[in-house]
């Protein structure tokens, strides 16, 4: 027998029919609430409001367990790359050996960014913010790709899939290439996804840039780790905009723009420029515990706990390792990082963190990997924007296959009820 729920309102009880998902999630399906009983839900920030039914990620914040299509997010990290993910995200399945061979060479044939967008990019100041730039130029691609892609012919889907997963990498390190006044570099077909965001970003004319395997697979496993998380606020942004049979590129251009608030890809940004305050400070980590500790001290440490996980971060587990490797191979020397370490140190043993769950996550542990490959903080949300690519078009594709309807939202409304126009030479 299927299970119902019962809403009493003005003593008259309405039943409404309950959705068991998959891994036992249950939702009340109020789909036809407003219809049978003129009222509606509110629900600011939709912490309690599934917006659709979706069969990409799984995400249980109190076990601390993360899932794409099925597939624990330890395991992909450690045995798959990041296109092999991206493909599962997308398409449904892991792919086969063939499959992944042709899904590279697909994509190579899309990394041509048209000349003209240069004239787009020279348009922004150096010292615009990388992110700015980036929805603006992933919003320009429209315009050189201006049909509307059939999102019921699997051909033109895949094409469209090859063609974003291609020239989003290639805008995105363009944005750096700005701010460091660099001549803007083109993908080489010749090298892997990953090692040519490397020598994207880092190889000048003068010349060639060396990858170390090392940093490769920890930026594989980062992008791993950001792909997607299910219906946070930047991939709720692209589906509710793709909702309106908006392209896929002036989705993803809203998705972007979603991550760049600090709240949301911003995190670990704000992480470096929270140590970066320790350091000038004199470098006191004792002395920003106690703060954080301190209720009425408005300081917060960044990067510890999370909204969703209410235990240790999955993510984080992972990308700690890598953390560890890529500061053990380059062996830097860096007061922040050092401050970083001893924050880690502290919110594992004290029990003040551990009593609330305040673990590093993975905003904190990307932040110090990016800082130890001397990337800038302002791209920091570029590189979260690069891995969750994957989840946007996956989460875009199911969106448009399922025939979701347009996102309205409801409201209450609490301003004035109907009054009389005054007149101006009465007000």
């Amino acid at each position: 027998m299927s299970k119902t729920a019962t809403i009493e309102l003005d003593g008259q009880k309405y039943t409404f029919p309950v959705i068991v998902g998959s891994e036992n999630e249950v939702a009340i399906d109020i789909e036809k609430l407003r219809a049978l009983t003129g009222a509606i839900t509110i629900d600011p920030g939709y912490k309690n409001s599934g917006s659709c039914e979706s069969k990409i990620t799984f995400l249980d914040g109190e076990e601390g367990i993360l899932r794409y299509r099925g597939y624990s997010i330890e395991e992909l990290a450690e045995k798959a790359t990041f296109l092999e993910v991206s493909f599962l995200l997308i398409f449904g399945e892991l792919p086969t050996a063939a499959q992944l061979q042709q899904f590279e060479e697909d994509i190579r044939k899309y990394t041509l960014v048209n000349e003209e967008m240069k004239n787009i990019i020279d348009g922004f100041p150096k010292s615009a913010h990388p992110m700015g730039v980036l929805s603006s130029l992933t919003s320009a691609l429209t315009a050189f790709n201006p049909k509307t892609v059939n999102v019921d012919n699997e051909k033109e889907m895949y094409e469209a899939v090859c063609k974003t997963m291609a020239k989003f990498i290639v805008i995105a390190t363009w944005t750096y290439r700005k701010s460091m006044g660099y001549p803007l570099n083109y993908y080489d077909n010749t090298k892997g996804y990953v090692e040519n965001f490397m020598r994207l970003m880092y190889e000048l004319p003068t010349g060639p840039y060396q990858t170390d395997p090392v940093i490769v697979d920890a930026l594989d496993k980062l992008f791993i780790l950001h792909a997607d998380h299910e219906q946070n606020c930047s991939t709720s942004t692209v589906r509710i905009v793709g909702s309106s049979h908006a392209g896929l590129f002036a989705s993803i251009s809203a998705g972007v723009s979603a991550l760049w608030g600090p709240l949301h890809g911003g995190a670990n940004q704000a992480v470096l420029e929270m140590l970066e305050q320790i350091n000038a400070d004199g470098g006191d980590v004792a002395k920003y515990v106690l703060k954080a500790k301190d209720k009425d001290d408005s300081f917060r440490l960044m990067g510890f706990g999370h909204r969703v996980y209410k235990n240790f971060d999955p993510r984080a587990k992972i990308i700690k390792k890598a953390a560890d490797e890529v500061l053990a191979k380059l062996g830097v020397n860096d007061p922040l990082l050092a401050i970083a370490k001893q924050l880690e140190q502290v919110a594992l043993e004290d029990d003040y963190f551990k009593a609330r769950n305040l673990y590093p996550n993975v905003d904190f542990y990307s932040g110090i990997i990016y800082r130890a490959l001397g990337i800038p903080t302002e791209m920091f949300t570029v590189m979260f924007a690069i891995g969750r690519l994957p989840g946007w078009i996956a989460q875009w594709k199911e969106m448009r296959v399922n025939k979701e309807p347009i996102g309205r939202p409801r409201q209450v409304y609490t301003g004035y009820p109907l009054r009389s126009f005054v007149d101006l030479e009465k007000r």
